[in-house]
């Protein structure tokens, strides 16, 4: 008898870990097919600004909206995205997230400029929830390996990000689905997210819809990050960083055109420069997760977006492709610290998402200004030289500030 309890309790807690196992492997799974839609939407864009401004005659200006308008949904919704987890659980907000992101990219598509604009804003509210919820999720589950899953969440963003600003033009012009069935393709991807994500449902809905997030942490224990100045540094290094970002992602093709490279070859150099992240992507966060103190990270990621800017100016066509590489490296470090700035510099899950929600609220409200900047500086220039200077500038911003959010800290109650 002694020993059939025996074997039955090691049965049970085989069957436990197993169950375990399998969990947390659908988890991952569902993280990485979640990332892997942050980003697709926005640099499928712009390799085919030359077609939907053409075919909708809209100016520069309003096209860099196009890439502006999601930006502008980060930072008004990302502050209200932790109370909403809160409310309604991390895991069912997420899938309502990318249910929302599924409908907006498919209204994207539909034809008419109105609905171009208003499938843009939805798709942007519902990346602004997994922008915030994300980190905190992973902060949570894999506390042990924060920087292996940051890179994980990273790689699938940022791989997924190359291939859709590789392929736009194939897809809009060789496969002949035009600019709108470019976009509307990755619908696929997404609704693919919602079946990957299930599982995740299925599980807190047995838990009553609890977050595990929202039932470890005590709400009323807020710190409050808004008079933080450690917190702000971290704000002010994702929106700068953001910024130089979707300003490359939104107006390099274009930059490259000016410049005699063809409209094919300037989306393939995008994609270059997104495929050059993508190592960086994963090693960067895990160095992070090593490191007390991260500053030469943040030196390194400056070096790599100046070199490559002035490239981009001064250095000649024949080596565009080496300063497209070092632009891409340089982002991928500054994103990949940015990532880590939550988990690095918060106490626990909760705190991770209420600086995750501040930094992408102010910072995208910041980084939302590049594109259309740039856009209305080349309308009143018809020069890349002007919006590359001031990128330049923000390059050398994004040091100052990173090296204040690299320090070895922790934001104080």
């Amino acid at each position: 008898m002694a020993l059939s309890n025996e074997l039955h309790e090691r049965l049970n807690k085989e069957s436990s870990l197993t169950a375990r196992r399998t969990a947390g492997l659908t988890l991952i799974i569902g993280i990485i097919f979640i990332a892997a839609n942050l980003r697709t939407p926005l640099s499928s864009v712009g390799p085919l600004v030359g077609l939907i401004r053409s075919s909708t005659q809209i100016s520069n200006t309003m096209a860099g909206m196009i890439t502006t308008l999601p930006l502008l949904a980060f930072a008004l919704f990302s502050t209200w995205v932790p109370r909403l987890g809160r409310k309604f659980g991390v895991e069912r907000l997420i899938m309502a997230a990318v249910i929302c992101l599924t409908f907006g990219i498919v209204l994207r598509s539909v034809p008419g400029v109105i609905t171009l604009y208003a499938g843009t804003i939805v798709l942007g509210l519902a990346i602004a929830v997994c922008n915030v919820m994300l980190p905190s999720l992973i902060k949570h589950e894999f506390p042990s390996r924060l920087g292996m899953m940051t890179g994980v969440y990273s790689i699938s963003m940022n791989l997924m990000s190359a291939i859709a600003s590789g392929i736009s033009i194939p897809l809009a012009v060789n496969a002949g689905l035009g600019w709108r069935g470019a976009l509307g393709i990755w619908g696929v991807l997404s609704f693919i997210s919602i079946v990957m994500w299930l599982p995740q449902w299925k599980r807190k809905g047995k838990e009553n819809g609890a977050s595990t997030i929202q039932n470890n942490t005590v709400a009323g224990e807020q710190t409050s990050l808004w008079r933080s100045g450690l917190a702000w540094q971290v704000t002010l290094y994702m929106g700068l960083q953001s910024m130089v970002f979707y300003v490359v992602i939104a107006w390099l093709p274009e930059i490259l055109l000016q410049q005699g490279i063809g409209s094919g070859q300037s989306g393939w150099l995008l994609s270059i420069l997104q495929l050059a992240m993508l190592p960086f992507t994963f090693i960067v966060p895990v160095m992070a997760g090593r490191m007390s103190n991260q500053r030469p990270l943040i030196i390194m990621a400056f070096i790599f977006i100046m070199s490559g800017v002035l490239g981009l100016l001064y250095g000649g066509v024949h080596l565009i492709a080496l300063w497209v590489i070092l632009v891409g490296i340089g982002c991928s470090f500054a994103f990949g610290l940015a990532m880590m700035f939550f988990g690095l510099r918060t106490k626990d899950a909760h705190q991770a998402a209420e600086l995750s929600g501040m930094a992408q609220s102010v910072g995208y409200l910041l980084a939302a200004a590049g594109p259309i900047l740039f856009g209305y500086l080349h309308d009143m220039t018809q020069s890349w030289t002007t919006p590359l200077l001031i990128l330049l500038g923000a390059t050398v911003l994004l040091l100052i500030f990173g090296l204040g959010a690299a320090r070895d800290r922790k934001i104080s109650s």
